[in-house]
């Protein structure tokens, strides 16, 4: 009990630290960890790919997930810790409200990816990192294995490169994104504590909004991905990209997790749930 007590107060002092006041102190040094991490991996790429290629690229995924993940968080707790500045975002307050202009542009979801608080900035939630990194690293093996099979099926030559490539892209975009989505949002709702019904929804809300989204990235970097890259370099370079799309599906589904009333642009009563 002691050392639990000991553990919160910690916890909240260090939540609490901010540099410059403006970038949050816990946030800043699990970002550095996890970039030396990923500098020291793409250092030896190559060598750990030639030995262990699946595992090479479970660990990769999981480091870029966490890496998303942790701008996910950070992104929301600058934009709730400049709301409750008094008279909440000013203009000298430009990433805030930069984050606040695109929130509000955002087309494809009826709601805000980062709901207007007047609360505390959510402590650093190391559980939802955790989620995001075994998601990544478990995924990986799946992804490994469907661009074998592109590779297989649609062989790129110096006689047929932009032909095979295109059918890549559509198999990809048209099979393995749909499935993806659904893999992801019930993967985290189950990972959450949901049961079927939590799963149903989080689908209901998100799922055709963020196949949207889906679609208005992936098949330009897919075209590139497939046409360019070697394929030892196809999932690390999907997931580099993949940084701010997987930074994307946390606000979005962390976005589920609040509940406004009476809508997205007009005055809101803010329930966290």
């Amino acid at each position: 009990m002691p050392w639990e007590l000991s553990r919160r107060r910690f916890a909240r002092a260090i939540n609490s630290k901010y540099i410059y006041g403006r970038l949050p102190l816990l946030h800043t040094i699990i970002f550095v960890i996890e970039m030396a991490l990923l500098a020291r991996l793409t250092a030896r790429f190559n060598a750990y790919y030639d030995e262990r290629p699946i595992l090479t690229m479970m660990v990769t995924n999981a480091i870029l997930g966490g890496i998303a993940d942790t701008t996910a968080q950070a992104i929301t707790i600058l934009r709730q810790t400049a709301l409750r500045k008094p008279g909440g975002v000013g203009k000298d307050d430009g990433i805030a409200l930069e984050i606040h202009r695109l929130d509000q542009k955002n087309p494809l979801i009826d709601r805000d990816l980062i709901p207007e608080s007047k609360m505390l900035p959510p402590p650093f939630d190391f559980e939802r990192l955790t989620r995001f990194m075994a998601y990544g690293f478990g995924m990986a093996p799946v992804q490994f294995k469907w661009f074998k099979f592109l590779s297989r099926a649609f062989p790129i030559t110096k006689e047929a490169a932009f032909g095979p490539a295109m059918k890549r892209v559509a198999f990809d975009q048209l099979i393995f994104a749909p499935f993806g989505i659904v893999c992801f949002f019930t993967v985290m709702t189950v990972a959450e504590g949901g049961g079927r019904r939590a799963v149903y929804q989080k689908l209901r809300d998100m799922y055709v909004p963020t196949l949207k989204a889906n679609y208005i990235l992936w098949p330009a970097v897919q075209v590139i991905n497939f046409r360019l890259m070697p394929v030892q370099f196809q999932l690390p370079f999907v997931s580099s990209v993949g940084i701010a799309w997987t930074a994307y599906l946390s606000l979005t589904n962390s976005a589920e997790d609040v509940d406004m009333r009476p809508n997205r642009h007009g005055p809101s009563d803010i329930r966290l749930t």
